[in-house]
């Protein structure tokens, strides 16, 4: 189960760099939109809402598991 996680959390970590090197490239190209700013600002933001919300599912799941087995 561990290495799941360490995949799961690599992946997001790879997401998540791609998605801010695209933000400091839109940053430094002043011919680029607003658009695509605002677009790796909300990815970045829902990217960090799921990490949480899986943060919060695999505790709660841990947390009854727990109870069943002891």
């Amino acid at each position: 189960m561990e290495s799941s996680n360490y995949s799961a959390l690599s992946y997001a970590r790879a997401l998540l760099g791609a998605h801010l090197a695209a933000l400091r490239a839109a940053w430094r190209d002043s011919d680029r939109g607003a658009s695509a700013v605002e677009l790796a600002v909300i990815t970045a933001i829902i990217l960090a809402v799921a990490l949480a919300l899986l943060l919060v599912i695999k505790n709660f799941v841990h947390t009854e598991s727990n109870k069943i087995h002891g």
